[in-house]
């Protein structure tokens, strides 16, 4: 056991990252509105931000509850989530709330801006003060994307 993990440390610095090109051939049939690379970046880096500031909701049924309770705040999905009946759901719920979502192409990509060693395939980044800048920005590009019919 002890072995496993320098093994395992060492085959994840050899695998390079995948472009966001490379992420796009991974992605569900359902993942629309994807975000553009430039979107994806800005909402990384918000939610960089508001996982220092405890702001952030994590995992589908975290993000279920506090979409249910009314909770405001912008909903990012990976693109790259298998099955998708694990969170096929969670757009419906956003519509009818009048939630913007959008989706990003990796899961890794998305729990490493938490700052979550696992993948992660739903976050929901709450309004903060100390980032609002950085978050009514996502949330006015997020909220022009077109949503699928």
């Amino acid at each position: 056991m002890a072995r496993d993990k320098p093994e395992a440390a060492a085959e994840a610095e050899a695998t390079p990252e995948r472009s966001y090109r490379e992420q796009l051939d991974f992605l569900n049939p359902i993942a629309q509105p994807l975000a553009s690379r430039k979107l994806t970046r800005k909402l990384y880096k918000c939610i960089r931000k508001a996982a220092k500031h405890k702001q952030i909701r994590r995992g589908v049924k975290e993000v279920q509850k506090f979409i249910n309770k009314g909770e405001k705040g912008i909903t990012v999905l990976a693109g790259d989530t298998l099955p998708i009946d694990v969170y096929c759901h969670i757009p419906i719920m956003c519509e009818e709330r009048s939630l913007p979502y959008a989706y990003v192409p990796s899961k890794s990509d998305l729990g490493a801006a938490a700052g979550s060693k696992r993948p992660t395939c739903v976050i929901m980044i709450k309004p903060h003060e100390e980032y609002q800048e950085a978050y009514d920005e996502c949330l006015e590009e997020v909220s022009s994307l077109p949503l699928p019919l």
